[in-house]
């Protein structure tokens, strides 16, 4: 059970502190608010923080779509994927859960927002679900790309989450006013299913932040499991 509670950790702290500063941090005026970059460092960051706490223990994926892409790619046993995908989601749940609770006891202010990913008309830039589709499809695509590059075998990896935390930041600099960013189909269930209550439209869009990461993994899986990305052959 060491893996799956360590994946359990790793995407509860990342709920927690990327979509608490969004809607925490991100809510105030002035000096207490924080803007998209803040918010972008918030998710990097924890993901950096979790590489090196969690990281010796079950790799720190903390993503669904990881954990595919690391699948698809040789990486990973079948048994291990399903464990992970649950705890995966568990954790979100879980990270969204105590923000709900937190978030309850304010005063005023609050609209019952949970860091919900979404698209179209009235959601941060409006942008349609073609464009929200393609970006988390690609964006995740790219965030693969570099976690199975810079950890796989015969590469200097002490600084890998580094890469992987500032890769998540870049992302989210590019994709918040798209889609607020999932790249995570655990980042995306858990806020939406916690907040069905006073957000019921989110999730109704979850599926695509559901598919669209899947998409992307698996297309960077296959590209390792092949050989055209990748100076080692996949090993398990």
């Amino acid at each position: 059970m060491k893996k799956p509670f360590a994946e359990f950790i790793g995407t509860f702290t990342l709920v927690f502190f990327g979509c608490g500063a969004a809607v925490i941090a991100g809510m105030g005026s002035g000096p207490t608010a924080i803007d998209i970059l803040g918010i972008s460092f918030a998710f990097g960051l924890a993901i950096v923080a979790m590489a090196y706490g969690i990281g010796p223990v079950s790799g720190c994926h903390v993503n669904p779509a990881v954990s595919v892409g690391a699948y698809i790619a040789g990486r990973m046993e079948l048994g291990d994927l399903i464990s992970y995908v649950i705890a995966q989601v568990l954790g979100a749940v879980a990270g969204a859960l105590v923000l709900f609770l937190i978030l309850s006891g304010k005063a005023q202010g609050w609209n019952g927002g949970l860091g919900q990913n979404g698209w179209g008309v009235g959601y941060l830039g409006g942008y349609a679900m073609a464009s929200a589709f393609l970006f988390e499809a690609v964006a995740t695509f790219l965030f693969l790309v570099v976690i199975l590059g810079v950890t796989q075998k015969g590469q200097p990896n002490e600084l890998a989450g580094l890469a992987i935390g500032l890769t998540l930041v870049a992302i989210h600099i590019v994709g918040i006013n798209v889609t607020g960013v999932s790249v995570n189909p655990a980042r995306s269930l858990g806020p939406a299913l916690v907040g069905m209550g006073t957000n019921p439209a989110a999730l109704g869009q979850v599926w695509l932040f559901l598919l669209a990461p899947l998409v992307g993994a698996a297309v960077a899986g296959l590209a390792f499991k092949s050989g055209l990305l990748g100076t080692q052959a996949p090993s398990k």
